[in-house]
């Protein structure tokens, strides 16, 4: 099916007619009809703390678990030596000394809203490119080669008497979207630059990804789900012709030292929560662990010769308190959604065939943990990978995931994101501020469902952005 573009200066493609086949899918998209969003344990608080609970239905003795993992993640890690041994070994590089710097009360992170202004909860991921036959081996392990001298990740921070790595600078573009009623909506395109490297020239060849940190409702719901569910909804070759043609990551999990479908991060790049945290820990903080016991400092950059909180910093006894914890944060329920706008908007939802990647509903499967287990559940993902067009790419391959595919975010908790963190953005770099915004940079496999959103009427772009904000 070919698929029109849509430009920047107001002229519009005319409206994509949806496949018979898509129109068909349609009605098979089902319409959310309890607000127990994450299952039983959904919980019912809405305020700036929303993200922040356990799971209802957790037991109490597994709420201690919860409380000590809570204060790993709250508190932050200090330099090595410290008379806090459990929490010490931060840097020499870093981005953030806690896992609430980038995840704001368990939210979503946000863009330096300024060129002057520092990132918070914003960092670049950096690679170079491959070549598949002479990096075979750190493809499989890692999916990308991390670039000469600076590593998989811009570091902007670092401890006394280290340098950082550079620093990071946004620039904001704005860009215009004029809609068919003649709504005017003003985005902005972010420009990055890497200023003042302090280990030598970048690569001329460096590649870069920006990620704003998401939120950390749902996580352990998410692995539940079983494998054979997120594959049923693969279609590389887009064989049904609606012009979706999601595909799943294909990562290495350090476990088990096999390649295993990818679930988490914005390219599905992480097989499990416990992987990804700890993938964080050595990244974000530069601490070790049995799972990641090098960080991202390379041997140029001489980190050895500073003090460390031990062989391994994070244990293993403090690595599954995290992943509890991780695995553990409550999905609020939904709110409003009896009312008229917001079922319209819902029924828009499905009309424009965005159900067709954030698929809405699962049942988890039968897990150790009773809580997670036969659970039905309204994530609005389908954990796949999409190309999402080149206004959102970054051109930076990760496994299989191209330079323009991510993976499909789940929209749960969508509408009360900025009550938690009032700055936070949408997408993986934060650029949206409204809902609308993150819409209207979608293309790729989601421009015949942009195109009809452009040509909808206020009233009904008010119902749908109404929809989700109820989610």
């Amino acid at each position: 099916m070919p698929r029109p573009t849509t430009r920047f200066n107001g002229l519009f493609a005319p409206l994509l007619l949806l496949s018979s086949a898509a129109m068909a899918a349609q009605s098979e998209y089902p319409i959310q009809d309890t607000p127990m969003t994450g299952g039983a344990g959904s919980v019912t608080q809405h305020d700036h703390n929303a993200f922040s609970l356990p799971q209802g239905n957790l037991s109490i003795t597994k709420r201690l678990d919860f409380s000590v993992g809570n204060s790993f993640f709250r508190n932050p890690w200090v330099v090595a030596p410290s008379s806090t041994d459990a929490r010490d070994g931060l840097g020499p590089l870093f981005n953030t000394n806690s896992c609430q710097g980038c995840h704001i009360k368990d939210g979503r992170g946000h863009a330096p809203p300024s060129i002057d202004e520092p990132s918070v909860s914003l960092f670049l991921r950096l690679a170079v490119p491959a070549d598949a036959e002479r990096d075979a081996e750190i493809l499989k392990r890692h999916g990308f080669v991390p670039a000469p001298v600076y590593g998989s990740q811009l570091q902007t921070s670092a401890i006394p008497g280290m340098q950082p790595e550079a620093n990071m600078v946004v620039e904001w573009q704005p860009v215009e979207q004029k809609l068919a009623d003649g709504t005017v909506v003003m985005l902005r395109q972010p420009i990055y630059h890497i200023e003042s490297p302090n280990y030598g020239p970048l690569p001329d060849n460096l590649l870069i990804s920006p990620r704003v940190a998401p939120p950390m409702i749902g996580l352990g719901l998410l692995e539940s789900i079983a494998e054979t569910d997120i594959l049923s909804r693969e279609d590389p070759d887009d064989k049904d012709g609606d012009g979706i043609s999601g595909r799943a990551n294909r990562v290495w999990d350090k476990t088990s030292e096999t390649t295993v479908l990818g679930r988490f991060g914005w390219k599905a790049a992480e097989p499990n929560i416990l992987q990804q945290a700890m993938g964080a820990f050595a990244g974000d903080m530069g601490l070790t662990s049995k799972l990641s016991p090098q960080t991202d400092c390379t041997p140029e950059q001489k980190c050895e010769t500073f003090p460390n909180g031990g062989e391994l910093e994070v244990s293993d006894k403090i690595a599954n308190f995290i992943a509890f914890y991780s695995a553990s944060l409550a999905v609020p329920t939904r709110r409003d959604m009896d009312a008229p706008e917001v079922m319209q908007g819902a029924e828009l939802f499905n009309q424009l065939n965005c159900a067709s990647c954030h698929t809405p509903t699962y049942t988890t499967a039968k897990v150790e943990r009773e809580d997670l287990s036969d659970q039905v559940i309204w994530p609005y993902t389908d954990m796949l990978l999409h190309d999402m067009g080149p206004g959102l790419a970054d051109g930076r391959d990760e496994f299989l995931a191209d330079g323009n595919e991510w993976r499909t975010p789940p929209l749960w908790g969508m509408g009360l994101a900025q009550g938690v963190n009032p700055t936070a953005g949408f997408l993986h770099d934060g650029r949206a501020r409204t809902l609308e915004e993150a819409i209207l940079w979608h293309a790729g496999e989601a421009q015949a469902s942009i195109d009809q959103y452009r040509l909808l009427p206020a009233i009904e772009r008010a119902a749908l952005l109404r929809f989700l904000n109820s989610l």
